[in-house]
């Protein structure tokens, strides 16, 4: 388990600055201040929301974690994930989706998905732009990566950072709600001794 955190602690910022130029901006309209604040209270709400639907179906207790191999998925979950995440889930999927919901309802276009993929853009969606479809196929991409025990509370967080996306209309408010989720997490479990949400 070390090994393959640290690895990821290693490439995955590595891929994050490489492709840097083709993400979609990360700050909306609003006060960076507002989106720090508004992704703490968002964080703290998944945290609870994440408990909530996922105790059921877990043992709580769990086995305990080495420190060593703890540390190093708390440092992964809490600053690369959500990036990543974040920027592969509601910064391109999402939009992906609105864009090719649009084009779906225009009855000019032949393939909506090729229009979508070939001649649009996703910087060109206005930020917090939502739709149905687009909350649906970033939930589903988000839950897919999640375990099977963990898809009830993996849909319950994906919309509501979906909520907070559409609120906010940035990335970033987004990237810290998922950050202080999965820190708080760690805190909470290495404090209780609860390693089963761990």
């Amino acid at each position: 388990a070390q090994i393959s955190y640290a690895l990821k602690i290693i490439i995955v910022p590595l891929l994050l600055v490489w492709a840097w130029k083709w993400y979609a901006p990360i700050t909306g309209p609003r006060k960076i201040s507002g989106s720090i604040l508004y992704g703490i209270i968002f964080g703290l709400i998944g945290l609870a929301v994440w408990c909530l639907l996922l105790a059921p179906f877990i043992d709580i207790a769990g086995k305990p974690w080495a420190m060593s191999d703890f540390f190093l998925r708390l440092f992964a979950a809490s600053l690369i994930v959500p990036v990543f995440e974040e920027l592969f889930i509601r910064g391109y999927i999402f939009r992906v989706a609105f864009q090719w919901n649009v084009n779906r309802k225009k009855k000019t276009i032949k393939s909506p998905l090729n229009e979508t993929l070939d001649h649009n853009s996703i910087n060109d969606i206005k930020p917090g732009a939502w739709s149905v479809a687009a909350i649906s196929i970033s939930t589903i991409a988000f839950t897919a990566g999640h375990m099977p025990v963990e898809w009830l509370a993996a849909v319950a967080y994906s919309i509501l950072i979906s909520i907070l996306w559409i609120l906010r209309k940035d990335l970033l408010s987004c990237m810290i709600a998922h950050g202080v989720t999965n820190f708080s997490l760690g805190l909470y479990v290495y404090f209780t001794g609860q390693w089963g949400f761990w």
